[in-house]
């Protein structure tokens, strides 16, 4: 069985998606109908911006949201029977499932991107990625941390021995030291805005479910594996919640993937920038194939 995945935030980089749009009409089409909903011209960041424009979350988020999906649009034989999106790449997969027309979803992702970033601003926070701990060891101590009063939280459970948290800036330092005393390899402080998929996102929860509850959900032509349970869903009222809940809750991608295996996935097809996804499954199911959506 073919899963399809798609890429979160992180994954982007400059150029991307200029090959797509000079040599696939379909995606040439989706791109310049991005421009006019987001009301400006998206592409010109993608092919011609610098490292810091891409970087921006109002920017990051589209770019790779509208990457995948152009992506995914002109493989043919695609024809996923399962799939999933880590974090953002959750409305990429959405639209693969067509749960979310393509329209819909992007203006979602901005809508997202927007109240993420100004949840940024009202709460600053940071994350930091820790390597070689047991996830159980890395949720006890920032467990201990935030009932001190400073919050952290394990973020992204992405493959054995590579866990990301995020929390306050201070929340985030303390548990750096603690983790790091308590074995990590390493712990590697991210380049980022602010504490995603943390309590600091609730602001950016609120304004993301008054955007979601007025936009049509599908059922599914195939299961959502979603980010807060790991578990297929294909009832767009589960849908919905779980998207909201996605912000201020754990990606947890290790048990996703594991959960697809178990469910018969034996192909993961990446679509969307890089391949950080298919280092992840790897490390995940050994025996999985992978591949990339190139085009």
């Amino acid at each position: 069985m073919k899963a399809v995945i798609f890429p979160g935030q992180g994954s982007q980089f400059m150029g991307m998606g200029r090959d797509l749009y000079e040599q696939q009409p379909i995606a040439r089409r989706l791109m310049d109908q991005a421009n006019d909903i987001l009301g400006f011209r998206l592409t010109d960041i993608l092919f011609e911006g610098t490292d810091e424009d891409l970087r921006q979350t109002n920017v990051t988020q589209p770019a790779i949201f509208l990457h995948s999906v152009a992506q995914a649009a002109v493989m043919n034989d695609l024809l996923p029977d399962m799939v999933a999106g880590h974090s953002l790449g959750e409305f990429s997969a959405l639209v693969a499932a067509q749960v979310l027309k393509f329209e819909d979803a992007l203006q979602l992702v901005a809508q997202r991107a927007q109240a993420m970033q100004t949840a940024c601003e009202v709460e600053p926070g940071t994350m930091a990625a820790i390597l070689g701990l047991d996830d159980d060891v890395v949720v006890r101590i920032c467990t201990e941390i935030s009932q001190g009063g400073d919050v952290v939280v394990a973020a992204n459970f992405n493959c054995p021995g590579q866990l990301v948290i995020s929390g306050s800036r201070r929340g985030v330092e303390i548990a750096c030291e603690q983790l790091k005393a308590a074995g990590a390899k390493r712990a590697l402080p991210l380049p980022v805005g602010g504490a995603f998929h943390s309590p600091l996102m609730q602001s950016a929860e609120a304004a993301l479910a008054q955007a979601i509850e007025t936009t049509k959900f599908s059922v599914g032509i195939c299961p959502v594996y979603q980010n807060v349970d790991a578990l297929p869903h294909r009832d767009p009222d589960e849908i919905r919640e779980n998207l909201v809940r996605q912000l201020t809750a754990p990606v947890r991608w290790t048990q996703l993937v594991q959960r697809m295996a178990q469910d018969g996935a034996t192909d993961f097809v990446e679509c969307g920038p890089g391949k950080v996804l298919q280092g992840l499954v790897k490390k995940i199911v050994p025996a999985a194939a992978l591949s990339s959506a190139a085009v």
